[in-house]
């Protein structure tokens, strides 16, 4: 209830001023530099506030819709000029984003994920390698397909596959979430915060994938065995599964096309083609087919999560600014962040305060006048996306799978996640901060 007084508050303070900015862009006045000062930061902490929890009470709006009403309020304070906001949005991260999800759409619409859960049922005989191949799938898809989209797939996959099968879902759904999350370190490609990280350090693909990969290796291995650990009912026994695996609906010339498209995407990927012009020309090769119209295509796409990232880009633009003084700069740098466990700190606790892609948007300023940069960026893309894993609301994979469980009656409830979460999160931090600064 404390949290709910808290966050109407804010939301009121945050009609308030855009009631305020309204009437005196109606009435053709121009706010001072004190006012300006003050409207951006009301503006960028209700914005933030609201992005962290996720809604706003009274109100039906969502993440996207607060990331799109908080950077036109920045434009509309002046705390950024309207050419400077179209400059502010990255493209190349959209554009990797968009082309990503086109062609998990097409694996999804082929049937790949499917089989590949028909696949997983005829070979796991046992409880034990059941968990090792959802958290393999999970970890190893998500490396390369954007995390999100690869929960969105696996979670209702696994909960028919673990209905099958008459066993308690909930483990595996934690694999799911937790092995997504990890996995998803690994490549630029393997979730929203990486490819923005991509896009701003220009690290190529291979190097950062060389960097990261070794971290993502160990932190899915982890995953399996506390797992494991926290629900020893499920696994002890050694019970034999045996299911009837139902036909697995395919459009075989679909998945084919879809499996060589991923492939030479991939390939391009290592050969150091930029990952956003290689992403949306092969996405957008793969609209080109008569087998599936393009609407079924879109419909498969989070045009929400484009948005939320362009308003994103946005609000932390003017907050820089108007906000961002040598003096703040100054201050920061007294937290020496060039040192790799610091970085990693900051970047967790602040992942979990606002989210992992808010996050990186506010270090930003702080890592570009940093000496290693390559370094730097490379520990916060490893502690945003591992510090995913501490709560249910970490990250958005956790809340599609807890969200697809609940639809079918699977309550995966605060501290069936954070038991398992929280150490995961302390242990995979600690092997992949010294990893990095080692």
């Amino acid at each position: 209830m404390a949290t709910l007084s808290v966050v109407s508050a804010v939301t009121i303070v945050l009609l308030a001023l855009a009631g305020g900015l309204a009437s005196s862009l109606l009435a053709g006045t121009l706010l001072g530099e004190d006012a300006r000062w003050a409207a951006a930061v009301a503006i960028f902490a209700a914005s933030y506030f609201a992005l962290a929890v996720g809604r706003v009470p009274g109100l039906a709006i969502d993440r996207a819709g607060v990331a799109l009403v908080g950077a036109c309020l920045m434009v509309a304070d002046g705390a950024l000029p309207l050419e400077d906001a179209y400059k502010a949005v990255d493209l190349d991260t959209l554009t990797l984003l968009l082309g990503m999800m086109i062609v998990v759409a097409n694996l999804r619409l082929s049937g790949f994920f499917a089989q590949v859960s028909a696949w997983v049922m005829r070979r796991a005989h046992y409880p034990l390698a059941l968990l090792a191949a959802v958290t393999a799938v999970a970890g190893v898809f998500s490396a390369f397909l954007v995390n999100d989209a690869i929960c969105l797939v696996l979670a209702p996959l696994v909960l028919e596959l673990t209905h099958a099968l008459r066993r308690n879902p909930v483990p595996y759904l934690l694999a799911v979430a937790m092995a997504s999350n990890i996995g998803s370190t690994a490549t630029i490609t393997g979730n929203p915060q990486n490819m923005m990280i991509g896009s701003f350090s220009q690290i190529p693909y291979a190097q950062f994938t060389a960097s990261l990969a070794p971290v993502a290796l160990v932190g899915l291995v982890l995953a399996f065995v506390l797992i494991a650990l926290f629900h020893r009912a499920e696994f002890a026994g050694g019970a034999r599964l045996v299911a009837v695996t139902p036909p697995a609906r395919t459009h075989r010339g679909l998945m084919l096309r879809a499996l060589i498209a991923t492939a030479v995407l991939v390939a391009l990927f290592f050969a150091g083609q930029p990952p956003a012009k290689a992403a949306i020309v092969v996405g957008g090769l793969l609209l080109l087919t008569r087998r599936v119209r393009s609407e079924r295509v879109y419909a498969e796409i989070d045009w929400s999560l484009l948005l939320m990232f362009a308003g994103l880009f946005i609000i932390v633009a003017g907050a820089e600014h108007t906000l961002l003084s040598d003096g703040t700069i100054t201050a920061v740098a007294r937290l020496h962040l060039d040192h790799v466990p610091v970085l990693s700190i900051v970047t967790a606790v602040l992942s979990n305060l606002v989210s992992n892609v808010p996050a990186v948007l506010m270090l930003k300023p702080f890592i570009d006048p940093l000496s290693d940069q390559h370094t730097a960026w490379l520990t916060v893309a490893m502690a945003s996306t591992l510090a995913g894993n501490f709560t249910v609301l970490g990250s958005i994979a956790n809340l599609i799978v807890v969200q697809r469980a609940a639809t079918s009656g699977v309550e995966i409830g605060f501290w069936d996640y954070f038991r398992v979460g929280a150490p995961l999160t302390l242990f995979s931090l600690a092997i992949g901060t010294l990893w990095l600064w080692l």
